[in-house]
């Protein structure tokens, strides 16, 4: 227990281990979804920052899902009487290239278990950490932790975020995530949780009006946006949702260039900041 009243977990004894490999398949459905050609990429043989989230998915048995469906990405995630479960942030360190074909360890483990009390009633934060090893080298290419709050059943304000006045200097891309890349991202990191989904289930049990856009998913397209549009690739990101984004509507992407960092956000359909990430850059 530390002084704050949280569990701290992550123990030697209590990782989940698992072999995988960054297959070429990977490559290809991941760009499908983006509708980009794989062959370049498939050609360098280095797998693009961002790209890893399939092999930090979780094959938790349907019996075992939490009741929302959210299968817990290789770690049991604790219910505590908490039905709702929301992504707060997560932190991505690149520290080295997957080769495309490469043997993978795969390492996971619930890190930290915050209780809270809130304004709504009990809630909780749980973060998980992931490492992903090129074996056979016991050294970790990519180190991701996530952050999620669990809360009670659904108590949501309509109330409407100010727009957010982006500086001249900011670069800018539209995207909208549909109901088809939400289901391709969802299968592709084997994600069930019903938000992304089951449109009865978000708006009759979350309060939602219409499913939400994968936290991962809009990670994905930041990151993109990055190696794309910009041609930079990044050592480390630092996530952080604000709100969420729906199905369907525009997402303004934004960069600024900020020193050795690149500042970026995601804007919702009426120009409120939905996503924040900051990237550090070579």
């Amino acid at each position: 227990m530390t002084h704050d009243g949280s569990q701290r977990l992550g123990e030697a004894d209590e990782w989940v281990r698992q072999a995988d490999v960054c297959a070429p398949s990977l490559v290809r459905r991941i760009a499908a979804m983006l509708d980009i050609d794989a062959a370049p990429l498939l050609a360098a043989g280095i797998l693009p920052c961002g790209w890893h989230f399939p092999m930090l998915s979780g094959e938790t048995r349907r019996s075992g899902l939490r009741n929302d469906g959210f299968p817990g990405f290789g770690v049991s995630m604790p219910e505590l009487g908490l039905p709702r479960l929301l992504l707060l942030g997560r932190t991505v360190e690149f520290r080295q290239d997957v080769p495309v074909g490469a043997p993978i360890e795969r390492r996971s483990l619930v890190e930290k278990l915050q209780p809270k009390e809130t304004a709504a009633g009990p809630a909780a934060i749980v973060t998980l950490r992931h490492e992903l090893a090129v074996t056979p080298s016991a050294g970790s290419a990519i180190v991701e932790t996530q952050s999620y709050m669990l809360l009670g059943p659904a108590k949501r304000s309509a109330a409407a975020a100010a727009v957010h006045a982006l500086p001249p200097q900011a670069m800018t891309k539209v995207v909208t995530p549909d109901a088809t890349m939400l289901f391709q991202y969802s299968a592709l990191g084997f994600n069930s949780h019903k938000i992304h989904l089951d449109r009865a289930h978000a708006r009759d049990v979350e309060g939602l009006p219409d499913l939400v856009v994968n936290g991962g998913l809009i990670t994905l397209l930041l990151t993109e946006f990055l190696r794309v549009e910009h041609g930079l690739r990044p050592r480390r990101i630092r996530m952080k949702h604000v709100a969420p984004l729906f199905c369907g509507r525009p997402v303004t992407l934004a960069a600024m260039r900020e020193a050795d960092a690149v500042r970026l956000l995601a804007l919702d359909d009426a120009g409120a900041l939905a996503t924040e990430m900051e990237a550090e850059v070579a």
